[in-house]
């Protein structure tokens, strides 16, 4: 398995109100775990869930335990639970193709 591809467990959950000044889907990671898995500060990665995907930027947070990640406002995920971080590829374009049969 790719070492951008292991698996990282949710240590914390942030739900922010619709007052909050910041708010929206993040997620958090040491720089260390970030680096390993080829993520930049600030960049757009999927967050893979066991019910769910999302877009979410990753900050990096050098406070989090090694392995552990914080999901802030990003629907069907827990703590305890274990995600994986895609970077999100906007070098390739989908193929789309039309079935002419």
């Amino acid at each position: 398995m790719s070492r951008a591809f292991l698996p990282l467990q949710v240590v914390g959950f942030i739900a922010t109100r619709r007052t909050d000044e910041e708010r929206g889907p993040q997620i958090r990671i040491r720089p260390d775990d970030a680096i390993q898995r080829l993520i930049d500060d600030g960049e757009l990665v999927w967050v893979y869930g066991p019910r769910r995907h999302e877009l979410a930027p990753a900050v990096y947070d050098e406070t989090l335990p090694r392995g552990g990640v914080v999901a802030r406002d990003l629907a069907g995920l827990a703590i305890t639970e274990v995600v994986r971080l895609v970077k999100m590829d906007i070098d390739h374009r989908p193929v789309i193709t039309k079935n002419l049969a």
